[in-house]
Order: structure tokens, then sequence, then C-alpha cells
């Protein structure tokens, strides 16, 4: 039986618009040459494929990266946000660089950044140190024994009721960075009591160190015998064996102090409060320096020694231990928890409503 071939057109109209009806897609055609046919289509699939991709996404202006729910998008367009940000700045800082070089002597002046401390807002309690009625109350206020030399500093150091092992080890470091101090232990006594028995045995300061959860975070410091008395939050409280790149053992010279930033009439009492903590005459073959930094009302105390390298150079270690202050209370007299006069409290809500405000 001869089979013939029979050739069929499915170009025809009629048979496409069939092949729609039934869901089915039309074959293309082949020519004479297949591979000219075939290229064709595939530069035609990518520039469907270049036509049908989605045009880049760009967020609204008011737009936030807290918007988006998913927490590693999240974090990587936050990441990514700051990565653009440096090079932009990056890049604004070589241009004004290049802009200076350029003008050389021309150049207008650098702008100084705005800073907290440069914006604070001016205190009329401002100590001046060459006013009249300052030197006045410098030469009558109860520091006044000290600084004229009458009296010799002697520091008596305690702790609050049953102190942990670091509150104890705390205060004994204390007491190798402080001259003629001691350390004794409570036992239960009341600081009404301690008190009398320190002015007879000739002390001129109390120094307790409360405790809370095994931590240091309290220090009332009382000048004896007629005050005043401070109270201060303690914090960030590092001793030398928790310390990177510690230094060797303080020696017995006495240290030289270094007090910075305090400029009102409260800050100027505190300074002299800390200085009167220490004799007169600081050794300096000994190198060491205690320093108490006032910074937006926290005192930072740090204990360096001078690193001599050169006639040049110099360098500093720190010994420890290292702590922050920051000043709740001062009370007039020694302590006095019911009936005592306080000079200065803090509040608050005065330092929340500006934050560009300081008292010391």
């Amino acid at each position: 039986m001869d089979v013939k071939e029979v050739e069929v057109d499915f170009g025809t109209q009629e048979h496409a618009k069939k092949l729609k009806k039934k869901g089915k897609k039309q074959k293309p055609k082949r020519g004479n040459n297949p591979q000219k046919e075939i290229g064709e289509t595939k530069e035609g699939v990518e520039k469907a494929e270049t036509d049908e991709k989605p045009p880049e996404m760009h967020f609204p202006p008011t737009f936030s990266v807290s918007e988006i729910k998913n927490k590693q998008r999240r974090h990587f367009m936050f990441l990514k946000f700051k990565q653009e940000k440096r090079k932009e700045k990056l890049a604004l800082k070589k241009k004004r660089k290049k802009e200076r070089q350029a003008l050389g002597d021309k150049a207008p002046p650098k702008e100084v950044p705005k800073t907290i401390e440069n914006q604070r807002v001016y205190d009329e309690t401002t100590v001046d140190p060459q006013d009249e009625e300052v030197a006045f109350d410098e030469g009558t206020d109860e520091f006044s024994a000290y600084f004229n030399r009458l009296t010799n500093p002697k520091v008596l150091i305690t702790t609050s009721d049953r102190p942990r092992g670091r509150t104890v080890r705390f205060c004994e470091q204390l007491a190798t960075v402080i001259p003629d101090s001691h350390v004794y232990y409570r036992r239960g006594l009341a600081l009404k009591k301690v008190i009398p028995q320190c002015i007879a045995r000739g002390f001129t300061y109390l120094m307790v160190i409360n405790e809370d959860r095994k931590i240091s975070n309290g220090l009332i410091l009382s000048h004896l015998p007629d005050g005043p008395t401070a109270h201060f939050k303690m914090s960030s409280v590092r001793l030398r064996k928790e310390m990177k790149r510690k230094g060797k053992e303080p020696t017995e010279h006495v240290p030289e102090v270094i007090l910075n930033n305090f400029t009102t009439r409260l800050g100027h009492s505190i300074g002299r409060m800390f200085a009167s903590l220490f004799p007169h005459d600081p050794n300096f073959v000994g190198r060491q320096v205690a320093t108490f930094h006032n910074q937006r009302d926290y005192i930072f105390f740090r204990y360096h020694r001078y690193i001599f390298k050169n006639e040049k150079r110099v360098g500093i270690q720190e010994l420890g231990p290292r702590f922050t202050l920051k000043l709740r209370s001062l009370q007039k007299g020694t302590f006095d928890s019911k009936f005592g006069v306080y000079e200065w409290v803090h509040k608050r809500h005065e330092m929340d409503s500006c934050r560009r405000k300081f008292h010391l």
C-alpha cells in the first residue's frame, strides 16, 4: 500500500483561530535556513526578557527603614544606608579639602562642630577665679584649713554592712591611691556612731562605699568635722585585674591631682572636696597622677603613671582602679539622713527638660 505525504498548511488564519480557541500555541514556520531563524528567535527572546524586567524599586521620600517588617532585610538595608551616608560624608570631606588647598591662604576658617558641651546653656553660677566674692568664700569655707596648710588629710574608708569580696578589694585598691587612708569594716555600726569616733581619732574624711547585688553603686564622702557631705551614684567600677594593658602596682609616692571642668559654684565646692583628699606637695618623682574629669555632670576618675619615652615624647599608663561618679545631693554638716539641711539635690525632671543644662 502506497503512502503519500500530504502537506498541510498550519499557518492559515482559520486553523490558528481554532488552535487559539483550544488553548494551543501556534508553531513557528521554519524556512530553508533554520539556523538563522533560530538565532533570530534567541535574540527575540533576549529582547523580550529585557523588556519584561521590572524597573528598579525606588522608595518614596517619606519611607523609613523601620517600616520593613523582615528583620534580616531591615538590618541589611540599615547597614547599606549607613554605608552610603559614610561614602557621601567622605566624598564631601575630600571635596572640601581640595577646595581649601586650591584657595590656600584665602580659604575660610574651619567650622567648629556642634557638641553638647559647646552648646551648653549659660549658667549664672559659673565661677570667675579673679572674683573677690569667690576668693572670700574660699577663705572662709570648710576646706580653708586644708588649703591654708593647717591640717593634713587623713581618710577613713569603710563599706556598707556585710560587703562582698569585690567591694572589699575595691576599698583596698582605693586606699593605695589616697595617701594616709585606712580601711575599716563597719560591723553593723550606724554612721552617726562612726563619725564621732573618726573625729576623736583625727580623721578629716569619712568615705563609705555602698553596694547592691555585689556591685558598688554608691559613695558617701563626708568632710570632718564640719561637713559638707556629698552623696554620689557610682558606676563603671573596674579593678586592676579587670583592666587591659594595666601597669605595675602604684608606689607610695604622693600623686599629682588634676581637676577638669569644675566651673560652677557647686562644681567648685565638689572640686575642692576632691582636692583636699590628697596631701600637699606631690612627689613628681613617682610620676603618678589622679584625675577627676567632669563632663556633662559625670565625674570620671582615672589613675595614671607618666612614661617618658624620650625628651620630647611622653605616654601614660593606667594603674587603676577606675570609676564614674554622678552627684545626687550635697548636704551641709556631717551625714544626717533625717534632719540634714541640703544645699543641692538632683532633680530628674530638671535634667530631662534640657540636655544642654549642667550643674557642675
